[in-house]
Protein backbone atom coordinates (compact mmCIF):
# COMPACT_ATOMS: atom_id res chain seq x y z
CA UNK A 1 0.00 0.00 0.00
CA UNK A 2 1.41 3.05 -1.35
CA UNK A 3 -0.17 5.54 1.67
CA UNK A 4 -1.15 4.81 5.02
CA UNK A 5 -4.52 6.41 4.58
CA UNK A 6 -5.37 4.92 1.08
CA UNK A 7 -7.95 2.06 1.41
CA UNK A 8 -7.07 0.08 -1.86
CA UNK A 9 -10.01 -1.86 -3.49
CA UNK A 10 -12.91 -0.34 -1.96
CA UNK A 11 -15.78 -1.87 -3.72
CA UNK A 12 -19.73 -2.45 -2.83
CA UNK A 13 -19.06 -6.09 -4.61
CA UNK A 14 -17.54 -8.70 -2.58
CA UNK A 15 -14.73 -9.65 -4.69
CA UNK A 16 -12.69 -12.17 -3.29
CA UNK A 17 -9.73 -10.84 -4.83
CA UNK A 18 -8.64 -7.16 -4.38
CA UNK A 19 -6.22 -4.93 -5.94
CA UNK A 20 -2.83 -4.61 -4.52
CA UNK A 21 -2.36 -0.92 -6.05
CA UNK A 22 -3.99 2.22 -5.48
CA UNK A 23 -5.45 3.81 -8.40
CA UNK A 24 -5.03 7.48 -6.16
CA UNK A 25 -2.66 10.12 -8.14
CA UNK A 26 -3.29 8.37 -11.88
CA UNK A 27 -4.30 10.33 -14.91
CA UNK A 28 -5.99 8.47 -17.62
CA UNK A 29 -7.46 9.62 -20.93
CA UNK A 30 -9.52 7.38 -23.81
CA UNK A 31 -10.76 7.71 -26.79
CA UNK A 32 -13.79 6.25 -28.26
CA UNK A 33 -17.14 6.22 -30.30
CA UNK A 34 -21.11 6.90 -29.00
CA UNK A 35 -24.32 6.34 -30.71
CA UNK A 36 -26.85 9.26 -29.14
CA UNK A 37 -30.96 8.72 -28.85
CA UNK A 38 -33.29 11.69 -28.11
CA UNK A 39 -36.86 12.17 -26.94
CA UNK A 40 -39.41 14.22 -28.55
CA UNK A 41 -38.72 17.82 -27.88
CA UNK A 42 -40.28 21.18 -28.81
CA UNK A 43 -38.26 23.73 -30.62
CA UNK A 44 -39.46 27.73 -30.53
CA UNK A 45 -38.24 29.35 -33.11
CA UNK A 46 -38.59 33.45 -32.77
CA UNK A 47 -37.55 36.56 -34.90
CA UNK A 48 -39.19 39.53 -36.51
CA UNK A 49 -42.32 38.53 -37.68
CA UNK A 50 -42.06 35.09 -36.43
CA UNK A 51 -42.87 33.53 -32.86
CA UNK A 52 -43.50 29.32 -33.38
CA UNK A 53 -42.96 26.07 -31.07
CA UNK A 54 -43.09 23.08 -33.29
CA UNK A 55 -44.12 20.75 -30.61
CA UNK A 56 -42.75 16.74 -30.03
CA UNK A 57 -40.07 17.27 -32.71
CA UNK A 58 -38.68 13.75 -33.75
CA UNK A 59 -35.08 13.58 -34.13
CA UNK A 60 -32.27 11.05 -34.52
CA UNK A 61 -28.28 11.13 -34.54
CA UNK A 62 -26.20 10.62 -37.70
CA UNK A 63 -23.91 7.91 -36.82
CA UNK A 64 -21.23 7.93 -39.65
CA UNK A 65 -20.81 4.04 -41.64
CA UNK A 66 -18.11 1.42 -40.18
CA UNK A 67 -15.51 3.09 -42.56
CA UNK A 68 -11.70 4.03 -42.49
CA UNK A 69 -12.55 7.49 -40.88
CA UNK A 70 -12.71 5.76 -37.57
CA UNK A 71 -9.22 5.09 -37.68
CA UNK A 72 -7.57 7.38 -40.34
CA UNK A 73 -5.91 9.96 -38.38
CA UNK A 74 -7.22 13.03 -40.36
CA UNK A 75 -10.67 11.75 -40.12
CA UNK A 76 -11.70 10.40 -36.77
CA UNK A 77 -13.51 13.41 -35.74
CA UNK A 78 -15.58 13.06 -38.48
CA UNK A 79 -18.03 10.58 -36.38
CA UNK A 80 -19.48 11.15 -33.12
CA UNK A 81 -16.97 10.83 -30.59
CA UNK A 82 -15.94 11.03 -27.06
CA UNK A 83 -12.60 12.33 -25.74
CA UNK A 84 -11.85 12.33 -21.92
CA UNK A 85 -8.70 13.21 -19.17
CA UNK A 86 -9.31 12.32 -15.57
CA UNK A 87 -7.20 12.36 -12.52
CA UNK A 88 -8.01 9.85 -9.72
CA UNK A 89 -8.51 11.97 -6.62
CA UNK A 90 -8.79 8.81 -4.63
CA UNK A 91 -8.13 5.48 -5.36
CA UNK A 92 -12.24 4.63 -6.28
CA UNK A 93 -12.90 8.48 -7.28
CA UNK A 94 -11.65 10.56 -10.12
CA UNK A 95 -12.59 14.04 -11.72
CA UNK A 96 -12.48 14.67 -15.91
CA UNK A 97 -13.62 16.68 -18.11
CA UNK A 98 -14.48 15.41 -21.97
CA UNK A 99 -15.77 16.32 -25.09
CA UNK A 100 -18.62 14.45 -26.12
CA UNK A 101 -19.54 15.07 -29.97
CA UNK A 102 -23.08 13.73 -30.87
CA UNK A 103 -25.19 14.54 -33.97
CA UNK A 104 -28.85 16.08 -33.75
CA UNK A 105 -30.68 15.92 -36.85
CA UNK A 106 -34.81 16.24 -37.19
CA UNK A 107 -36.45 13.91 -39.39
CA UNK A 108 -37.74 15.90 -42.22
CA UNK A 109 -40.32 15.56 -43.70
CA UNK A 110 -42.58 15.48 -40.69
CA UNK A 111 -46.11 16.58 -39.65
CA UNK A 112 -45.39 18.59 -36.59
CA UNK A 113 -48.16 19.81 -34.05
CA UNK A 114 -47.55 23.98 -34.83
CA UNK A 115 -48.25 26.25 -32.16
CA UNK A 116 -48.04 30.28 -32.48
CA UNK A 117 -47.64 33.01 -35.34
CA UNK A 118 -45.47 33.11 -38.62
CA UNK A 119 -46.01 36.31 -40.79
CA UNK A 120 -46.08 36.75 -44.24
CA UNK A 121 -42.53 37.92 -44.12
CA UNK A 122 -39.97 37.59 -41.36
CA UNK A 123 -36.89 38.00 -40.34
CA UNK A 124 -34.76 41.56 -41.90
CA UNK A 125 -34.45 41.49 -44.54
CA UNK A 126 -37.59 39.76 -45.14
CA UNK A 127 -38.07 36.33 -46.40
CA UNK A 128 -41.44 35.35 -47.56
CA UNK A 129 -43.27 32.22 -46.24
CA UNK A 130 -46.37 31.57 -48.46
CA UNK A 131 -49.03 29.45 -47.66
CA UNK A 132 -46.92 28.78 -44.06
CA UNK A 133 -48.80 32.23 -42.90
CA UNK A 134 -50.95 32.00 -40.03
CA UNK A 135 -51.25 31.16 -36.60
CA UNK A 136 -51.69 28.25 -35.27
CA UNK A 137 -53.09 26.08 -32.12
CA UNK A 138 -51.87 22.95 -32.76
CA UNK A 139 -52.70 22.46 -35.99
CA UNK A 140 -50.20 19.72 -37.76
CA UNK A 141 -48.44 21.48 -40.73
CA UNK A 142 -46.31 19.45 -43.19
CA UNK A 143 -42.91 20.57 -42.43
CA UNK A 144 -40.24 19.47 -45.90
CA UNK A 145 -37.08 21.14 -46.74
CA UNK A 146 -38.69 23.89 -48.41
CA UNK A 147 -39.30 25.38 -45.34
CA UNK A 148 -36.91 23.53 -42.19
CA UNK A 149 -33.96 22.51 -42.17
CA UNK A 150 -32.71 21.70 -38.42
CA UNK A 151 -29.59 19.53 -37.21
CA UNK A 152 -26.39 19.83 -34.83
CA UNK A 153 -24.47 17.61 -36.77
CA UNK A 154 -20.84 19.73 -36.98
CA UNK A 155 -22.12 18.56 -33.96
CA UNK A 156 -24.05 18.62 -30.76
CA UNK A 157 -21.27 19.37 -28.69
CA UNK A 158 -20.92 18.63 -24.73
CA UNK A 159 -17.90 20.01 -22.98
CA UNK A 160 -18.75 18.47 -19.47
CA UNK A 161 -17.23 18.09 -16.23
CA UNK A 162 -17.34 14.70 -13.99
CA UNK A 163 -16.87 13.17 -10.87
CA UNK A 164 -16.97 9.12 -10.75
CA UNK A 165 -16.83 6.71 -8.45
CA UNK A 166 -15.29 3.06 -9.41
CA UNK A 167 -16.19 0.06 -7.90
CA UNK A 168 -14.08 -3.44 -8.65
CA UNK A 169 -16.56 -5.68 -9.66
CA UNK A 170 -13.73 -8.66 -10.44
CA UNK A 171 -10.17 -8.81 -9.89
CA UNK A 172 -7.86 -11.90 -11.67
CA UNK A 173 -5.41 -13.63 -9.23
CA UNK A 174 -3.01 -11.68 -10.86
CA UNK A 175 -4.52 -8.39 -9.65
CA UNK A 176 -3.50 -6.94 -13.53
CA UNK A 177 -6.72 -7.44 -14.85
CA UNK A 178 -10.24 -6.33 -13.68
CA UNK A 179 -13.78 -5.23 -14.19
CA UNK A 180 -15.02 -2.29 -13.06
CA UNK A 181 -18.11 -0.19 -12.49
CA UNK A 182 -18.24 2.83 -13.32
CA UNK A 183 -20.70 5.97 -12.10
CA UNK A 184 -20.64 9.55 -12.61
CA UNK A 185 -22.51 12.57 -12.81
CA UNK A 186 -21.18 15.75 -14.55
CA UNK A 187 -22.55 18.75 -16.48
CA UNK A 188 -21.41 21.78 -18.90
CA UNK A 189 -21.87 24.35 -21.62
CA UNK A 190 -23.66 22.65 -24.59
CA UNK A 191 -21.55 24.03 -27.89
CA UNK A 192 -23.23 22.94 -30.74
CA UNK A 193 -22.91 23.72 -34.62
CA UNK A 194 -26.36 23.90 -35.62
CA UNK A 195 -26.77 23.92 -39.98
CA UNK A 196 -29.88 25.70 -39.65
CA UNK A 197 -32.98 26.36 -42.82
CA UNK A 198 -35.94 28.38 -41.91
CA UNK A 199 -37.82 29.09 -45.05
CA UNK A 200 -34.84 28.48 -47.40
CA UNK A 201 -32.94 31.20 -45.54
CA UNK A 202 -29.74 29.93 -43.36
CA UNK A 203 -26.16 28.26 -43.03
CA UNK A 204 -24.26 26.55 -41.04
CA UNK A 205 -23.53 28.43 -38.17
CA UNK A 206 -20.60 29.16 -36.37
CA UNK A 207 -19.96 27.44 -32.93
CA UNK A 208 -21.50 29.07 -29.98
CA UNK A 209 -22.27 28.11 -26.62
CA UNK A 210 -26.34 27.51 -26.60
CA UNK A 211 -26.89 26.07 -23.06
CA UNK A 212 -25.87 23.89 -20.48
CA UNK A 213 -26.55 20.01 -20.16
CA UNK A 214 -26.86 17.99 -17.12
CA UNK A 215 -25.80 14.08 -17.36
CA UNK A 216 -25.36 10.98 -15.24
CA UNK A 217 -23.91 7.87 -16.32
CA UNK A 218 -22.77 4.07 -15.30
CA UNK A 219 -20.81 1.70 -17.66
CA UNK A 220 -18.30 -0.79 -17.29
CA UNK A 221 -14.49 -0.48 -17.33
CA UNK A 222 -12.43 -3.82 -18.64
CA UNK A 223 -8.96 -3.22 -17.31
CA UNK A 224 -6.55 -5.24 -19.48
CA UNK A 225 -3.87 -4.67 -17.17
CA UNK A 226 -2.99 -2.15 -14.60
CA UNK A 227 -3.32 0.75 -17.54
CA UNK A 228 -5.01 -0.27 -20.35
CA UNK A 229 -8.58 -0.61 -20.88
CA UNK A 230 -11.98 -0.92 -22.62
CA UNK A 231 -15.05 0.89 -21.43
CA UNK A 232 -18.80 0.87 -22.18
CA UNK A 233 -20.97 3.53 -20.47
CA UNK A 234 -24.30 4.58 -21.18
CA UNK A 235 -25.42 8.35 -19.71
CA UNK A 236 -28.39 10.24 -19.91
CA UNK A 237 -29.14 13.40 -19.77
CA UNK A 238 -31.41 16.98 -20.18
CA UNK A 239 -30.27 19.79 -22.66
CA UNK A 240 -31.68 22.94 -22.01
CA UNK A 241 -30.67 25.71 -25.52
CA UNK A 242 -31.22 28.80 -24.88
CA UNK A 243 -29.98 30.49 -27.90
CA UNK A 244 -29.74 28.34 -31.15
CA UNK A 245 -28.31 30.12 -34.05
CA UNK A 246 -30.59 29.64 -36.92
CA UNK A 247 -30.40 31.99 -40.11
CA UNK A 248 -27.35 33.75 -39.57
CA UNK A 249 -28.75 36.86 -38.56
CA UNK A 250 -27.76 36.11 -35.10
CA UNK A 251 -28.96 39.44 -33.43
CA UNK A 252 -32.22 38.97 -34.44
CA UNK A 253 -33.47 35.21 -35.52
CA UNK A 254 -33.06 32.09 -33.07
CA UNK A 255 -34.51 28.89 -31.66
CA UNK A 256 -34.42 27.32 -28.27
CA UNK A 257 -35.38 23.69 -26.98
CA UNK A 258 -35.05 21.12 -24.39
CA UNK A 259 -33.90 18.01 -25.00
CA UNK A 260 -33.57 14.67 -23.20
CA UNK A 261 -31.04 12.33 -24.43
CA UNK A 262 -29.33 8.92 -23.71
CA UNK A 263 -25.55 8.15 -25.27
CA UNK A 264 -24.11 4.92 -25.33
CA UNK A 265 -20.28 5.29 -25.92
CA UNK A 266 -17.15 2.61 -26.18
CA UNK A 267 -13.93 3.67 -25.13
CA UNK A 268 -10.10 2.67 -24.80
CA UNK A 269 -8.26 3.97 -22.60
CA UNK A 270 -4.73 4.28 -20.77
CA UNK A 271 -4.43 5.06 -17.10
CA UNK A 272 -0.66 6.29 -15.88
CA UNK A 273 1.36 8.06 -12.95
Amino acid sequence: MPDGDVVIGKSLFSNEVKRDFSRKGDFYVHWGYNHSYYDKSDINFKGPGYDFTLKSVVAHDRQSPLAWNYLNPGLITEPQYNLRVGYFIKDNYSVSIGWDHMKYVVDIPQSIATYGTIGSEISTPSVPTGSFAGTYNGQKLNWTSDQLRYEHTDGFNYLNAQIERYDDIWVAPSHETSLTLETGIGGGPMIPRTDAHLFDQGRNNHWNVAGFGVSAEMGLKFYVSKHLYFQNTTKVGYVNLKNVHTTGRDNIDKASQKINFVENLFAIGYEFK
